[in-house]
């Protein structure tokens, strides 16, 4: 590099300290070398330095580029500068690779040279790299730093690493590029992010997907301002796509919360960014922050603004709507966005159409949901048994009692195994259809086949049926087995048995039950000293009834007693 040299040239270097690595490179080989200051003399014809000197890890191109200004520029790519002692047991170390050679001829060259490096040695620098944690020193051992704000301001911790600018020896942007991407997908953060603020400060630009790759594996180490400045970087240059965005709107919602991130769009939005690098992606990331915290308003808000800005919307849209309006109870606007789906031509997916037929039950649209389940099925999907039993329960409850056992054939049929909610579902479809006997028909089957599965919500539908039909005798057993099971009989399921025998206009029965009741030390209702009164009234027990009347009254005065209390502690 020297050799061009017509006479000696003494160049002087500051040094701060630094990690150097010898040559082959192994972790045992990293040292750490302390502060130095020093002169370089060039010789011509061996081009080496005439005394030991240490390696050299921080040289600012920027003020070396001030220095030799004056002097004739040869380029000599891919020259190595390597430092180290002259006869002595160490290896060289590699420190750079210098993009360029000096050259300066005779006595008024040296001269020209002096003059330049004292020149050097007052002025300060002026272009700085575009890095906040960076740190370059002149020659007058002055320290300078620079970075770049933020749009939003970083609440997480900054991080401890400091990186170095290094000179690169390879200055081909799309060699380099891809060291980025490989170093950013082996996770190296440190390593990548160097070298993107070396390119940087060298003037070379990484491409796309080596900025967006870097993003990415800086988040996924939790450094966020590091990838804040990357990206402040990425909009002066108008670098950043619909998946830049993306990445940081994500980082910034799982750092500073979902409003952080939604506050960040709005910004963007008014900086004219819209034309500029917002996509559908970018819509569908803050349609999900909106999403995790509920906000079907502003969800809504974002789905208007993608349609106005002329965005088509994609698949993943719809999805995100749908869930997030049926999980919000806004069904109106989920099936808005699933008839607009389906209309776009998009194949709604399973996961999409059960949320559907959900949304359609709990607003009573039977039929709507009955031709999407049947849709469904004749994509070659197979529900599930939620779907199932919702769908069962809808039909049961507007009284399409044929329709909820066709499907449950096609349940059965389709390998699923009927629950307590199935068997729920189908025993309240035929008590709402008036068909009672059918009901406790089907009971004593699921108890045959499916005793397991009997539950105290089963057993008081069944006491409901008996209720209706007067089977008191039949209550009673229920009731029976129920506390042989061992489970929690409670004041309703009584109170079924008693009506059981006011239908069938057994008084003494009633009676009997009630006391029993109160053995058991469950406190009875107004209902059951209504169903009392009545049933001892149809069989002429005046004393009964005067005395269910006390108690009755005494219970009202303690219940209306303890209202007003509460009322005014209140």
């Amino acid at each position: 590099m020297i050799g061009v040299l017509t006479s000696r040239l003494t160049v002087r270097i500051i040094s701060e300290g630094s990690h150097s690595q010898q040559k082959p490179t192994t972790r045992e080989n990293v040292t750490y070398r302390p502060p130095w200051h020093c002169s370089l003399d060039f010789n011509l014809f061996d081009g080496r330095p005439d005394r030991k000197y240490m390696a050299i890890h921080e040289v600012n191109m920027v003020s070396m580029d001030k220095c030799f200004s004056g002097l004739s520029v040869l380029r000599m790519p891919g020259t190595k500068w390597l430092v180290g002692s002259r006869g002595g047991k160490d290896k060289p170390f590699l420190v750079a690779s210098l993009p360029f050679s000096v050259g300066c001829e005779g006595e008024e060259a040296k001269i020209s040279c002096q003059k330049r490096e004292e020149e050097c040695n007052n002025n300060s620098y002026e272009q700085l790299p575009p890095w906040g944690n960076s740190t370059v020193h002149d020659d007058s051992g002055v320290a300078h730093s620079g970075g770049r704000p933020t749009s939003i301001e970083s609440k997480v911790m900054v991080s401890p690493f400091q990186p170095k600018l290094h000179f690169l020896e390879e200055m081909d942007e799309e060699v380099l590029s891809k060291r980025i991407l490989s170093l950013s997908r082996s996770n190296k953060f440190r390593s990548a992010l160097e070298l993107y603020m070396s390119m940087e400060a060298s003037g070379l630009r990484p491409n796309l997907h080596a900025c967006n790759s870097l993003l990415s594996c800086l988040l996924r180490n939790k450094m966020p301002d590091d990838a804040l400045k990357i990206f402040e970087i990425m909009k002066e240059k108008e670098m950043a796509t619909g998946h830049t965005y993306s990445l940081i709107l994500k980082a910034i919602a799982s750092t500073q919360g979902c409003e952080s991130a939604l506050k960040m769009f709005v910004e963007l939005e008014g900086n004219g960014t819209l034309e500029k690098g917002f996509d559908a992606i970018v819509y569908n990331t803050i349609i999900s922050i909106c999403g995790k915290t509920n906000n079907w308003i502003q969800t809504e808000r974002m789905w208007r603004k993608l349609k106005e800005n002329g965005h088509p919307e994609t698949i993943v849209t719809y999805r995100l709507l749908v869930c997030i309006f049926v999980r919000c109870g806004q069904i109106e606007l989920a099936l808005d966005a699933y008839h607009e789906m389906v209309q776009n031509g998009f194949n709604p997916g399973q996961d999409m159409m059960q949320a559907v037929i959900a949304a359609c039950t709990k607003e009573g649209k039977w039929s709507l949901a009955l031709r999407i389940f049947q849709n469904m099925r004749d994509s070659g999907f197979n529900p599930n048994v939620s779907t199932y039993n919702t769908l069962i329960n809808s039909l049961g409850k507007a009284g399409e009692v044929k329709l909820a056992f066709r499907v449950y054939d096609l349940m059965r049929s389709s390998g699923h195994a009927p629950d307590v909610y199935t068997w729920n579902a189908l025993i309240g479809a035929l008590n709402r259809g008036n068909r009672y006997a059918d009901a406790l028909q089907l009971f004593e089957s699921i108890k045959g086949e499916w005793n397991s599965q009997l539950n105290l919500h089963l057993y008081n539908t069944a006491l409901m049926s008996c209720q209706r039909l007067g089977y008191w005798d039949r209550s009673l057993q229920l009731l029976w087995q129920m506390e042989v099971r061992g489970l929690p009989v409670s004041t309703a399921s009584y109170n079924l048995v008693i009506g059981a025998c006011e239908a069938a206009r057994k008084p003494k029965v009633a009676l009997q039950v009630y006391e029993h009741m109160l053995h058991q030390k469950c406190s009875p209702d107004t209902f059951t000293y209504l169903s009392l009164t009545r049933a001892c009234i149809w069989g002429s027990l005046w004393a009964e009834v005067v005395e269910i009347l006390d108690v009755s009254f005494q219970f009202l005065y303690v219940t209306l007693s303890n209202s007003l209390t509460y009322s005014d502690l209140n």
